[in-house]
């Protein structure tokens, strides 16, 4: 097995210098011939920045407090990098760049992106295999979920590995009081987002073996993609047992 660096470095860039004299300065990292640069957020005069040694000179106060946040940012890249590696699987430097940003990665997904994908595939097939409405109650519950994670969590989106049994009773209390659905109809929500994290696992954004759903939890959705099996994936995510008979 090959092992693969991340190499860092960061770049001043002396074409962007601002009216009092200082140059922003950026972050590469590059991994397999291929590179991400991005901004750190932090200025410097060019005259103080050395290149070779990667850190502001002098040694004074604002130019300790700007290596400071440089090896922070090394440190949370390199770190990224780390996790990526133990998880075994193939990844590139714009995957370690989402994970130092707290983002999915491009393998991992969001609940939102995969609903996305859903409903665009979905879209596709009203009149052939599905109607307006099934397509608009879709719709509708991509949208509650978007404000429940909102409300919540305080996020726009969930990455599709952080979702938990926690989520999903979450999610049943806020169709019953926030939204003032029966029973029924939040059932109804349920098994719409039982579909999605069926895909997700089908598509591959989802490891069964990663999962945090306990195995008491799981149920099994038919879905054109995969049919999950709990013989054979001991943790698909799942929820009938949790909340369809709440």
């Amino acid at each position: 097995m090959k092992i693969f660096k991340i190499n860092i470095r960061f770049i001043l860039s002396k074409s962007k210098v601002k009216k009092d004299g200082k140059a922003p300065l950026l972050c590469r990292a590059t991994l397999k011939d291929r590179r991400k640069q991005f901004y750190t957020g932090l200025f410097i005069k060019p005259e103080n920045w050395n290149s070779s040694l990667q850190m502001g000179k002098p040694p004074n106060e604002e130019n300790q407090f700007i290596n400071t946040q440089l090896s922070l940012i090394r440190n949370k890249v390199n770190q990224a990098f780390l996790l990526l590696q133990m998880q075994g699987e193939d990844f590139d430097v714009e995957d370690v760049y989402l994970r130092y940003k707290g983002k999915a990665t491009q393998r991992e997904g969001t609940l939102l992106e995969v609903f996305d994908i859903h409903n665009e595939r979905l879209g596709k097939l009203v009149g052939i295999e599905y109607s307006k409405y099934t397509f608009a109650k879709f719709k509708e519950t991509r949208k509650h979920l978007h404000s429940f994670m909102r409300k919540q969590y305080n996020k726009q989106d969930m990455m599709l590995k952080d979702l938990s049994i926690k989520f999903l009773t979450d999610l049943d209390f806020y169709f019953k009081t926030e939204r003032q659905h029966r029973q029924s109809t939040t059932n109804k929500h349920i098994h719409r987002l039982r579909k999605i994290i069926n895909i997700a696992i089908g598509e591959g954004f989802l490891d069964c073996d990663t999962t945090q759903i306990p195995v008491e939890k799981i149920g099994l959705y038919k879905h054109p993609y995969r049919t999950c099996s709990t013989r054979r994936c001991p943790k698909i995510i799942n929820i009938r047992k949790n909340l369809v008979q709440i």
